[in-house]
């Protein structure tokens, strides 16, 4: 049984699949703290952490060396978005990370930015 495969994280099994449910990841809590969607992005400050925080909020943390979307990190975390945003909002609490809403050029429902998006994300699967 392998249960911490780089590339999964540590509490995936190749063969069972997650060992732990997504919400105890998060302690419980389904609200973050700090007003973030999908696109908002999350940048590392260099600052350590303060507080005593989960084997995810490293892995998350690892993942924001340059400004990467909230959805990016919960698809490479293989979280659900709402905790994914909850282990980034106590990140940002404790000045790990620095979150800003993603910059708009162009209405954000317009269909070239969707299917860029879409682009991207095929080429990252």
């Amino acid at each position: 049984m392998n249960t911490t495969s780089p590339a999964e994280g540590p509490w995936l099994d190749d063969a069972a699949g997650r060992l732990i449910r997504p919400y105890t990841v998060s302690g419980g809590r389904t609200e973050p703290t700090a007003a973030l969607d999908l696109l908002s992005l999350v940048m590392a400050t260099g600052a350590s952490p303060q507080a005593h925080l989960g084997p995810e909020h490293g892995l998350a943390l690892g993942l924001c060396s340059g400004p990467t979307s909230v959805a990016e990190v919960a698809a490479h975390l293989r979280l659900p978005a709402g905790v994914t945003k909850v282990l980034l909002a106590d990140l940002v609490a404790c000045g790990a990370l620095t979150a800003r809403a993603p910059r708009f050029h162009t209405h954000p429902t317009d269909r070239s930015l969707l299917e860029a998006v879409l682009h991207g994300l095929r080429q990252r699967l």
